[in-house]
């Protein structure tokens, strides 16, 4: 892994950050009071919430198998990737694309640190830190411009990212500003929070209060984020239920029913 920041990193860990929460919750030990003061209050909401993260981080690797795998993809924009942990993005693209490229972006200092410790030397990799609110300075970005041939098609990838973006933060604008740039056959890969009725809207609000963003959206705004695009089978569906590898439950439980995501492709 190579990127453009060499400086110490500092950050603040006084308040609570969504990739040291959201690693915390996948059994992760990169956290400090803040992020575990909020853990604490979801999981009194719904004890269950840490499977939110695990069905996450599966259909990520489910999601990039099938675009390394089935749709030969070698380039991807991973926005708001968290910090590294087991089957990240460049090892599954590569175990079938070997020379598939990937670009992190996260806005959190401390995954531009851990990030040059854990995913080691490979040159077809950076890290960069970066708001992926503004996507013309994201695209923009040294290490974007060396690494992706945007005359090729790119993954975009929002997993588990879209709904910490409050509805002022216009994250379909967000969506389109990347995917106006890249060309077609190109694919948008997106996990979102799904408003489903009361339990749902408990648990957004414990978000909300105590980790300052979390939105749960309706199925409607969700597809909102795919106009323009085909999504591919089974479309957007809860994540366990999307290409799974393993029996799936049904009928699925509250938590497996409030995090759904899809794969869509530019013609």
């Amino acid at each position: 892994m190579t990127s453009s920041e060499s400086a110490p990193v500092d950050f603040d860990v006084s308040k609570p950050s969504i990739s040291r929460v959201y690693d915390a919750l996948l059994g992760g030990k990169d956290f400090y009071p803040s992020d575990e003061r909020v853990i604490e209050h979801l999981r009194q909401t719904m004890p269950e919430v840490d499977e939110l993260a695990r069905l996450n981080r599966a259909v990520l690797g489910r999601g990039v198998k099938y675009l390394a795998g089935k749709a030969g993809l070698k380039q991807y924009l991973d926005l708001g990737a968290g910090l590294p942990t087991m089957e990240n993005t460049h090892q599954v693209a590569q175990a079938f694309q070997p020379d598939a490229k990937v670009v992190y972006v996260d806005k959190d200092p401390i995954v531009l640190a851990h990030g040059r410790a854990l995913l080691g030397d490979n040159d077809q990799i950076r890290v960069i830190t970066a708001d992926l609110r503004d996507p013309a300075a994201v695209l923009a970005h040294p290490d974007v411009q060396k690494m992706i041939d945007f005359s090729e098609p790119v993954a975009v990838m929002f997993v588990g990212m879209l709904h910490h973006l409050h509805d002022d933060e216009d994250p379909e604008g967000v969506v389109a500003g990347y995917m106006d740039a890249v060309p077609a056959g190109s694919h948008l890969f997106v996990t979102h929070f799904l408003d489903n009725g009361p339990e749902s809207q408990a648990l957004e609000k414990s978000f909300l209060d105590f980790l300052g963003t979390g939105r749960f959206r309706t199925e409607a705004e969700i597809l909102r984020l795919f106009r323009g695009f085909d999504l591919v089978e089974p479309g957007l569906v809860p994540l366990s239920n999307w290409q799974p590898d393993t029996i799936v439950r049904d009928p699925l439980p509250l938590v497996e029913q409030i995090i759904v995501g899809g794969i869509a492709v530019k013609s």
